[in-house]
């Protein structure tokens, strides 16, 4: 049933088998497989008689697919011995009417929706199936109107736990049986037909005479003002309170920040090409940020302590940090520290701040940047970034220049602007050069090349992909560079995000940045600058 509804080529164990899986993405078509129904026998082209031998029950109403054809045929006609049907079984012979299109012999046919699933499933949602458990205690005395008291269920929310509602029907008083009595059974099958109201009587205790006798009608009335009477009480009782949010106050003195004509620039290296001379980046670029990594392998080391004599250095924490990288951080930190003069670092989510404090360094030592993953929106979050010990936060690229400028308005901590550069669209758990979501012996480790890998799009747009071989978490890039300009924001830094580009670039993109300039054309975007979210 679950196939039926909705597959991509079957199922797959996703990610809990410790063992590489290949089977994690469906690569031949990106929308619903279907189940297979069999292969074309034969096909009548006049006709669009499609005949095949069933691996699976088709109805009328169906809709089905075939492999040479990009559209959906619904079923109208299924004839079986030149006979019309409506019902199937698997391995009947049966010919499908009236399709046309590319369709050939030995064709794959799918079905990609059953008109009985589909009703089944409607079926199941349409109506309330939740019940509210209710006990009820019914009096049926001698000359005493009949009566019923509903409380509420020991599987009820506490809120209920108060409710005692309380009914009688006055005008029905039993009358003394002339041939059959009432039964309690009887009337504890009468009580619990609450059919589509949210209630069900799950107790029910009965005080009956002997020799009795009522209309089942009373029965049923009494069960209908009884269930009345208890929505009623949930109407005028039971209600949800939003919570109240405490705000902290924003006075003029964390409002209003000034503007800074000359805010510091950051650049982040998301790659490290060891046939460049970064001696020759500008004097301008005030703080440099390195992916953790590249802390670990030793033939980056000359390149990162050469860098570390003209810039301040800060370790860039990856926004996904599974075992591996925790292990690189937690176990080599002290060693980084001794060989590399850090400045500080940049964390991407608030478990890189826990995985900190387990190296046993002191962070007052260091400069705390928040990455813009942390999704700052409002001064709440800032003032708990500051709580949690965060020096300057970076702005989400995702933010409207109205929400920009009222962050950086706040002067509770300082902010950092990321100005250019072509930025994360995705993080994937799954390589896709080795196609698989773990490493494994046999891989041809194209990740390790010299070449670039992009995903291209219908649009022949191409999106630049960066496997990690440490935790294989592949990053995938924007196709548009975001280029945006500074000066109405009051800032402490601007970043500037490096992927492929050269010195020379580099240094032109921080000459034209400086000059509050942005780069204009089909290939730069400033993201959602002038968008409403």
């Amino acid at each position: 049933m679950l196939l039926q509804v909705f597959n991509r080529g079957n199922f797959s164990e996703g990610h809990f088998d410790e063992a590489p899986n290949n089977n994690i993405v469906f690569k031949e078509k990106p929308n619903n497989m279907g189940i297979f129904l069999g292969i074309v026998q034969k096909y009548n082209h006049s006709k669009g008689h499609v005949t095949v031998k069933l691996t699976d029950t088709i109805d009328i109403g169906d809709t089905i697919s075939l492999e040479r054809e990009t559209g959906t045929y619904t079923i109208s006609e299924i004839m079986k011995k030149n006979k019309n049907v409506k019902e199937t079984h698997i391995d009947d012979t049966v010919t499908i009417g009236r399709m046309k299109g590319n369709i050939k012999s030995g064709d794959k046919i799918y079905k990609l929706s059953s008109k009985k699933l589909s009703n089944y499933a409607i079926e199941s949602y349409s109506k309330e199936n939740k019940k509210i458990y209710l006990d009820a205690k019914i009096s049926i005395k001698k000359n005493k109107p009949i009566s019923i008291n509903v409380k509420s269920s020991f599987q009820l929310p506490k809120e209920y736990s108060k409710m005692n509602v309380k009914c009688e029907l006055s005008d029905n008083v039993p009358v003394e049986a002339k041939n059959q009595p009432l039964v309690a059974e009887n009337v504890i099958l009468q009580l619990t037909k609450t059919n589509n109201t949210p209630y069900q009587f799950k107790h029910i205790q009965i005080d009956l005479d002997d020799n009795l006798f009522l209309p089942k009608n009373v029965i049923n009335e009494l069960r209908r003002t009884a269930l009345q009477k208890v929505e009623e009480y949930v109407i005028k009782n039971i209600t949800r309170k939003p919570k109240n949010l405490k705000i902290p106050h924003v006075n003029s003195r964390t409002r209003n920040a000034k503007k800074i004509n000359n805010p510091d620039i950051s650049v982040l290296l998301n790659i490290i090409n060891k046939s460049y001379d970064y001696q020759n980046l500008t004097k301008d670029i005030n703080n440099i940020y390195i992916p953790l990594k590249y802390f670990s392998e030793k033939s980056y080391e000359t390149i990162i302590k050469k860098l570390t004599e003209n810039f301040n250095i800060y370790v860039y924490i990856p926004t996904v940090v599974k075992v591996n990288y925790r292990n690189l951080l937690v176990s080599r930190i002290d060693k980084t520290l001794e060989k590399f003069k850090i400045k500080g670092f940049v964390v991407s989510n608030i478990g890189n701040l826990e995985l900190l404090e387990k190296t046993q360094i002191n962070l007052n030592d260091f400069e705390l940047i928040g990455n813009y993953t942390l999704n700052v929106c409002n001064t709440q979050t800032i003032g708990k970034l500051k709580a949690l010990g965060i020096n300057k936060f970076t702005n989400s690229p995702e933010l409207d220049k109205q929400t920009l400028s009222y962050l950086c308005d706040c002067s509770i901590l300082k902010k950092e602007l990321i100005v250019y550069g072509k930025l994360p669209l995705m993080n994937i758990r799954y390589c896709l050069l080795g196609k698989t979501n773990l490493c494994y012996p046999e891989c041809e480790s194209k990740c390790n090349s010299i070449h670039n890998y992009y995903l291209k799009d219908r649009l022949q747009m191409k999106f630049r992909v960066i496997p990690d071989n440490i935790q294989t978490v592949t990053t995938i890039y924007n196709s548009k560079t975001l280029s945006i300009l500074y000066d109405d924001f009051a800032v402490n830094s601007i970043r500037i995000d490096i992927l492929d580009e050269t010195i020379d670039e580099i240094n032109n993109i921080i000459d034209t940045v400086k000059i509050h300039k942005r780069f204009e054309g089909s290939d730069y975007t400033n993201g959602n600058l002038n968008r409403e979210i």
